[in-house]
Parts: structure tokens; sequence; C-alpha cells
């Protein structure tokens, strides 16, 4: 049996998998052990939950494999530096020191790193290399249903590549086309990102949130001035309008006067029709851009799978897009597009394309619901409960399922902990706070009182996938939450004359249709398919809030503030729970009423967390 460990960190979202002859077996992001957003350090929780999953230690691994290439990305810093001097040397000079103290040997870096974790480890020989992309494009084409595929990888920058075509077929996999830095369309939207005032590499889906609000008035000036479209997709980023590629700051002078604005300081400016008004924009060329590169890379190659990851893959309202214009059969995207992802398509690229192994096709797909994290026992959840004081009821699986519904069918907001942890940044029903979408006030409750967030923020259906066509205008699954589409025109109340007129998050208070709480200012929802085979528990609750109200649907959104990791174990949850104004939490078969705590247990939870 042959074991891979896979690592991404470094640079953002740090995180580490294993797979086992090809299966995959765990992954988690070192933030939800650390408890610090983005984490990037050496994901040394990751690495020893995934080991202790697999009950192996490090130095049993077969082959250790890090998702990047650091000698090719030292080459893009220096070969920038060259390209855009004398600008950007006081970024240079201070990026080299780490450079060249151990980034550059990052091989012996990784080794010391996992001898620390496992003194009997000797065999530097294990530490392999993959690249950046090639990563992206391996943990979106293997774990899928597809014996053949086109993958499609966008984001900010790998080592020299943004944008890869690659051609997946059985085992094999080969990258065809790559836009290289710095055109980039993961840095042109966070761009845009950092300009509305929201924090790079993480508020970029606050950016999409945002865009429903507004007009695409800006669409003209971004296609005249920063970005040049081809007809296929393909495009280059005019760099007099910005400062990412010498690490100054994503805008310049130049940029802002294109707008006649400053970047938003989110500290002291208010959100306007303005930046709504370029969210909606931004989005579109977005849009524009992805829907090009889909439809050429059909026509090119015509094969009528797509797989997508990277992090312009998280953009669901894009991959809507792509699905809705029906220029491919079937999409599979992985849910943890971003880099975290990239420490399982390390290790399964070395496992087909390094061993060439035979390639295993699971259905629906490879990735187990993406519940790949920590699970506890019903013994280990009361007893961390207990030591914190909580007080809670043990009930038998019905009784808690029918319970809990009728809590939801109440307008209460329950945290809901179950099996697995979901690996990726969507919530998925593992580690989830929950609520009914009927409730006109539940998405400003909600973000107001438990997420402490903006409150123009959309929260996603959960749907059972028999009722989905019937609710929404999709005919395909979603389980990873990572598709948008509309709801149904017979669900919707269409907004008065003088609705329309209102201002932009003035339009958030009205009812838009007979789930208000997960509807869009446009009629939209990022949609999760739940079934029974990937979910069970979740799947049952959902049927039984459906049996009470004739709703198949539940409001959806990952269990944290602002700012923190989703929980990863009953603690957290519990902290979260005390922290906020939730009303109920439900973790195994404990059952526990925030009526019923002690007072002591309460915790301040507004300021816990930095802003995201």
């Amino acid at each position: 049996m042959t074991s891979i460990l896979g690592i991404s960190a470094f640079y953002h979202d740090s995180a580490a998998a294993i797979i086992k002859d090809g299966e995959i077996i765990a992954a988690a992001q070192e933030e939800r052990f650390t408890r610090k957003k983005h984490d990037s350090s050496y994901p040394v929780n990751a690495i020893k939950f995934v080991l202790d999953y697999t009950e192996l230690k490090i130095n049993e691994i077969d082959h250790i494999v890090f998702y990047e290439k650091p000698f090719l990305k030292f080459e893009r810093l220096l070969e920038t530096y060259l390209a855009f001097a004398p600008k950007g040397f006081l970024q240079f000079s201070k990026a080299m020191p780490a450079w060249l103290k151990e980034k550059l040997f990052q091989k012996k870096l990784l080794f010391d790193h996992l001898k620390e974790q496992d003194a009997s480890f000797n065999d530097e020989s294990k530490i392999n290399f993959s690249e950046h992309h090639l990563s992206h494009a391996a943990s979106a084409f293997y774990p899928s249903p597809f014996e053949e595929a086109i993958i499609l990888t966008a984001d900010g920058v790998g080592e020299w590549a943004t944008t890869t075509v690659a051609i997946g077929k059985g085992n094999k996999l080969q990258i065809k086309k790559e836009i290289h830095f710095p055109h980039s369309l993961g840095l042109l939207y966070s761009a845009f990102t950092y300009y509305t005032g929201f924090k790079v590499n993480s508020g970029e889906y606050k950016l999409m949130g945002l865009a429903p609000y507004g007009e695409a008035k800006y669409t003209k000036e971004i296609k005249d001035n920063l970005i040049d479209i081809k007809a296929d997709g393909s495009f280059r980023i005019n760099q007099k309008f910005f400062d990412y590629a010498t690490g100054l700051r994503m805008t310049n002078e130049k940029f802002h006067k294109l707008f006649n604005q400053k970047p938003r300081d989110s500290k002291k400016d208010q959100i306007t029709q303005f930046h709504m008004d370029i969210a909606a924009s931004i989005q579109e060329v977005t849009e524009e851009v992805m829907i090009n590169l889909a439809s050429s890379l059909k026509k090119e190659f015509n094969i009528e799978n797509l797989c997508l990851a990277g992090g312009v893959a998280l953009n669901c309202v894009a991959n809507g897009k792509i699905l809705k214009n029906k220029i491919f059969n079937n999409i599979w995207i992985q849910p943890a597009a971003g880099d975290a992802g990239g420490s399982l398509g390390a290790a399964l690229a070395f496992n087909y394309l390094e061993l060439d192994k035979k390639r295993i096709i699971s259905k629906p797909d490879g990735m187990k619901g993406s519940y790949l994290g920590p699970t506890y026992t019903q013994k280990e959840i009361e007893k961390e409960l207990t030591e914190l004081g909580a007080k809670f009821e043990v009930m038998e699986k019905n009784e808690l399922i029918k319970k809990t519904a009728v809590d939801l069918s109440n307008e209460n907001a329950v945290g809901w902990f179950q099996g697995r942890m979901e690996f990726g940044p969507r919530a998925l029903g593992g580690r989830s706070i929950l609520g009914d979408p009927r409730s006109p006030n539940m998405q400003k409750n909600l973000n107001l009182k438990v997420k402490y967030r903006e409150s123009f923020r959309p929260f996603a259906p959960s749907i059972l996938t028999d009722d989905v066509s019937k609710w929404f205008e999709l005919k395909s699954e979603s389980p990873y939450m990572l598709l948008v589409a509309k709801i149904n025109n017979d669900k919707i109340f269409k907004m008065s004359e003088t609705e329309e007129k209102l201002f932009g998050i003035d339009k958030l208070n009205i009812k838009r249709s007979e789930i208000p709480s997960v509807t869009h200012v446009d009629y939209s929802a990022r949609i999760q398919t739940v079934s029974e085979e990937t979910n069970p528990d979740y799947f049952m609750l959902i049927n039984e809030f459906k049996e009470i109200t004739g709703c198949p649907i539940l409001v959806n959104t990952s269990f944290n503030v602002r700012g923190e990791p989703i929980v990863n174990t009953p603690k957290n949850a519990f902290d979260c729970f005390m922290g906020t104004e939730l009303d109920k939490l439900v973790i195994g078969n404990c059952y526990l009423d925030k009526k019923k705590q002690l007072p002591r247990n309460k915790k301040d939870y507004i300021h816990k967390f930095e802003l995201d």
C-alpha cells in the first residue's frame, strides 16, 4: 500500500492531506487547529492529524510532496524585480533575506520540520516538489467522476503561471497552455477587493456578495484600460495601473484617478453605491473572461467535461454562468479550490504522474463529500463539554433530529457539529450554523447577532438533492456550494417600483421569495445539494424540517464568527455558542439550550478575532 503525504505552506492556507493507493483518506487546514485565519505556517497540527487518522508515522510514509517549486518562484521574483527596477527595491530587499536563508532551501527546511515531528525520519529523498498549478489541476481532475476532462485553473499566481489549461485522461494529466505573471485574473480581482476596502486573499467573496447590489457601470473603463480580453478568453493586464508586481500595494494613483476615488478605508469609510457598482463591474468582467475561456476550450478540444480549481474557481457566480450557458455537459469543481487543496493535488499528481498508478474513479466523486477532517466520539464530546461546565442533554438520534428541526422551524439559530470536519472554505453540514430560510429576519440576525459581520453578506441554502430543480434553476447537483443559480419564478415575490428604486443595501430588508433569508438581491442563491450517502445526519435533519414545514431547505453558514476559522473541536463550538446569540447547540448526540447555560461561561466574541 502506497501512502503519500501532501503539504501546502508558507504562502496562505497551509494544509496537509494523505492518500493511500490513490484513495483520499484525510485532509485539513492548519488554521482550524491554530485558530489563526489563513494560517500560512508549516502545518504541524494538520500533518499530525492526518498521520494520527491513518495511524502512520512520518518515517512510515512512502512519499512526501510539497505543492510548489521554490526555485521557480524565486526565479519569478528576481526576473520581476529586474523588469520593474528600481520600483519595489525596498520590498525586494526585505524579501531576499528570508529567501536566501530558508525559502530557497525548502527541502532542508521541510526535512528539519518533519524530523522535529518524528525523530526517526531520516530519508530526505522521500521529499518531492510539484508545481503550483499542476497541484491545482490534479486536485480538480483526479477526484472528479470523469475519465476525460478539460481542467481550467486560475488564481493569483503560482510560480509563474496564473491561469492554466490541462487535459486529463485516465491517470494522465498534461498542461497545454499557461498565462503567466503579471497577467492574472485572480490578482485583478484582488486589486478590486483591496480598492473596495476588503482584505486581499480573504475578502474576495465579499466583493462577489456585494456585486448584485450594484450596476456594472464601470465595465467599459475596466476593459478599455485595465484588461485586454481576447476572443478566446486569454488576457493581458495593463501594469501601469497596478503595483502588485513589485509588492508595494495592489493599485496605484493612476488606478484611483481612473475611478476618481481613493481606496476605501474599512475603518473609516462606509460602503457606498460606488463600491457596489465597482464590485458589479469587476464581477461582470471576471464572468466574461471565464465564459470566453470555457467556450474557446470546448471548441478547441471538444471534450464534454470541465474541471475547475484555483482561487478563481471559488467564484461560484462565474461557475453558475458557465453551467447555465451549457458550454459543457458536466462541471466538477474542487471544494478546496484554493492553496489548501494544493496539498491534496500534490499528493495525487505524484501518485499518478510519477508512480503511474492505475486511477480509481469514484461516484459521485473521490472527495467523500469533503468531510475529510477530524471527528469526535460521543464519549470525547461528553467529556469535553463536562470539563467546560456545559449543561447538556444526551438524546437518541431520531429524537435529537426531531427536536432540532422543531427549533429551526421556530426561528432558532442552531450550531450544528456532526461527523468529520469539512476540508475547504465552506461548511457543508459538518460544522454549520443553521436557520429557517422562510424567516425574513434570519439573514440580518445571523449576520449581525451571530456572525458579527456586514449585513449584506448572503447565506447559502442546503437543499435535499431531489428537490433542487423544484426550487432553483439548477438541474445538476452542487454538493460543495460552488454554483449559484436563480430561484424559480413560482417561488419569487417581485419587487414593486418603489422597492426597485431603493438604495443598494436597503433592498436587503425586502421579502423577495418564499425563502427570503437565502435569496440574494438578484434572486440568486449559492446552493448546496445534500444527499443521504454523503451526510446522512444532515439529510435526516433537512428531511424532518421538510416534514414539519413543507420546505426542504435550511440556511447553512459556517460555524464561526467573522475573522475566526470554522470551529474544529467541541470546545471551539461551545465557545462560539457562548460568545454569540446562537439559541441551541447540537454536538454529536448532545443537545444544549443557551437559556440553561451558566452565566460564567459567557464569552466576549465580538472582539476576539481580527476582522477579516
